[in-house]
This record gives structure tokens, sequence and C-alpha cells, in this order.
């Protein structure tokens, strides 16, 4: 059911899974690191190879607008972004989930200026995250392409319908090289299948309202509604990926503990880094340490519930963000203090790699030799807390 190992970057990675895909409407613009993306999956249209109606638009404004009026019309739809173009299209991400219009998007995930900065930080997906979107971070080009198969089952899922970010770190694997497992077309196309939702805006025969005007008696159980989708998210995707993992072999769940059985201290990260800190918790397992990782695939919906069990038991509680809050706290460590609030958790907060800096194994370590938190990396001195 799979091909052999490929070397391909995790841009090319997500091109050839919507190549599998084939969209009906793929609206674009392109921006720094999610062009390879779009350019590789052009590419296949032009040979033929998918079939999809790519529309070029001025802005990312534009693509995400198009991808409302597609998707809601009956058209599989997907579409790409990083950094100042998610903040674009970030008004319009809001109204997609409010429409509940099950849009696919990949997103390189970029520092946000300024100043300007074309590297890796998360702070493009943290800027929307009340938006109603799921958003799915993966560790490496494999995860990328496996989660982007898997985003069309759950976005247009009837107890979802909502859109799905499936992020992974600018250039560290947009554009890093290594080896891929594809399915074959055929398996990968019956996994996803055909493109349905319950009404399209097109079918005269049902006809609905789309993107009303809320007052107050309305709007606030609408907001609700949303809420309730994301909540089925969790169980959803927990079904769509037991369903690729009897095709592929490799599983995922909303959450990934990884050497926490015995561990005083953990790291919870998101994304690429995931793969450095378990390299760093072998070798300290290996000289007796008791420490651990959990990584998150699901940001939104935060699985809080699958979070607390992991942790509650867990001494020491690092927290690695790769965005930062002015005046307030960084947002992932925000949603674990939530999440283990009630428990005897020592909860710390590390800020690191925003735009674009290199995480270190010897300052991984340092996280579990750490009595607080710390801007991992920063020169010169922290602004006092």
């Amino acid at each position: 059911m799979a091909t052999e190992a490929r070397i391909l970057t995790g841009g090319q990675a997500v091109a050839e899974a919507m190549r599998q895909i084939d969209p009906d409407v793929v609206p674009m613009y392109p921006i720094t690191p999610q062009t390879p993306i779009i350019q590789g999956f052009a590419t296949f249209v032009a040979q033929g190879r998918a079939h999809g109606e790519l529309v070029d638009v001025e802005s990312e404004h534009s693509a995400m607008s198009a991808a409302i009026g597609a998707a809601l019309a009956g058209a599989r739809t997907i579409t790409a972004t990083s950094s100042q173009g998610l903040a674009l299209m970030a008004e319009v991400v809001y109204i997609a989930a409010s429409m509940r219009a099950p849009v696919v998007m990949a997103v390189g995930n970029r520092a946000l200026s300024g100043p300007i900065n074309i590297h890796c930080d998360h702070s493009d997906s943290m800027l929307v995250r009340d938006s109603g979107a799921i958003q799915l971070f993966a560790e490496n080009a494999q995860e990328a392409y496996d989660l982007m198969l898997i985003a069309p089952r759950l976005a247009e899922h009837p107890d979802v319908l909502l859109p799905v970010l499936i992020c992974q770190d600018g250039f560290t694997i947009t554009h890093s090289a290594e080896p891929v497992v594809l399915l074959e077309d055929d398996v990968a196309r019956e996994f996803v299948g055909e493109y349905r939702i319950p009404n399209s805006l097109l079918d005269v025969r049902y006809p609905t309202t789309q993107g009303p005007f809320a007052m107050p008696d309305y709007y606030f159980e609408l907001r609700h509604q949303q809420l309730a989708a994301m909540q089925a998210a969790l169980p959803v995707f927990e079904q769509m990926a037991s369903e690729f993992y009897a095709l592929s072999g490799r599983r995922y769940h909303s959450v990934e503990p990884y050497a926490l059985d015995g561990a005083d201290h953990a790291i919870v990260c998101l994304g690429s880094t995931g793969g450095t800190v378990k390299d760093v918790v072998d070798e300290l397992r290996a000289e007796g340490e008791a420490v651990g990782l959990l990584e998150l695939r699901s940001f939104r919906p935060l699985p809080r519930h699958d979070v607390r069990t992991a942790l509650d038991s867990i001494r020491t509680v690092s927290v690695l963000d790769r965005a930062d809050s002015p005046g307030g706290a960084p947002p992932l460590f925000a949603e674990l203090a939530a999440a283990l609030h009630g428990t005897e958790v020592d909860l710390r907060s590390f800020v690191y790699g925003l735009g674009g800096r290199d995480l270190h194994p010897e300052q991984i370590r340092a996280v579990f030799t750490e009595d607080s938190g710390a801007y991992i990396g920063l020169r010169g001195a922290p602004c006092p807390a």
C-alpha cells in the first residue's frame, strides 16, 4: 500500500499529498516559505497529474475568500500560506469557521513582521488560534504528508465542518529534505474519498442561508456551535488517524507521550522541535535522568483531558513556546496552565527560536536543569518579569 521512501522536502511532500487528493479548487498567492507547496502542485497540474482549478488572486485575503465560496459551493478546496499571508487571511479564517467551510490550508510557519523575517516561529498560527480553525502541527516531512491526507477527512466530517490548518515549521521542514514514504495514489484517493458537505449553496432543492447577519439574540449560540464542532474534532481525528494507521503503519494521536513513564521532568512543545527533544531525552535517559516529552500534534482543539492525564503525575513540566505574547503569558504555556490548573505540577515557561533562531541540544539539556523559566538563546539581559 506504500511506495518506496523518497527524499522530499516538507513542501514537496505536501504537494504530493495535494496531487493525490486532487482538490477541485486551489486559490493561491505565493509567500515564503510556503511557495514550494503551491509551486509543486501547480507543476503537477501542468503535467496533467492533477486537475484542480488554480485560481490566481491578488492577495491572501482574496485566496481565503475564494476558498470559502468554492468549498460551500461543493468543491473540495485547498490553499496554503505563511506569516503575513496568514495575518492578511485572519479576518476571513474567522468567517470560514463561522460559515463551516471545510477548507484545508497548508501553513509554512514563519515569524510575523516586524521587523521583517522569513524564518520560522509560530506567531502566525497563534494569531488565528481563536478563529475556530483546527491546527495540527507536524514534526517532520513525513508527518506533514500524512496529516495533509487526513485533513480533508477531518475538515469535511459532518460533525466538524471547520477549516483545518496543517502546520509545518518554515524552512526547518518546508525546505529540508528527508526520507518520506507515500501511499500509493489509488490508496490515498480511496482513503480521502469524495467531497461531500450537508448543504451546498448551489443546491436549489434545499436553499440555505449563508453568511447571515447575527444579532445578539443568535450570535452567541452560533459561535458556541463552533465550540461543539471543535470538541467533536478530537474523536474524529482519532478515528481518521486509526484508519490511516491501517493503511500506512504510522499512528497519530492528538498528543504524543515520549518516555513519560517514570519521568520527573517533562518538556511540552509543538512542531519540529519535538524531534530534537527526543534525541536529548534519549541521551539523558541513558545517563539515568528521569525526563520525558509530551509533543502536541493538535493545538486546536487542545486535548486538555489527554494533556492532564499525561502530565498530572509529573513533578515538573517545562513548556517550550516558539511564540511570545508581549504583556501576557506565552500562548502554549497559557494553554498548559489552564489544562493543569488544580494539579501540583511545577509549570515553567520557556520562549525560544523566535525568527528562526536555532535551538541546540545543549540548550534543551539546560531546560531540564533550570529551576525557573527563561528566554532561551536571548543575547543580553532579558526584560524583568
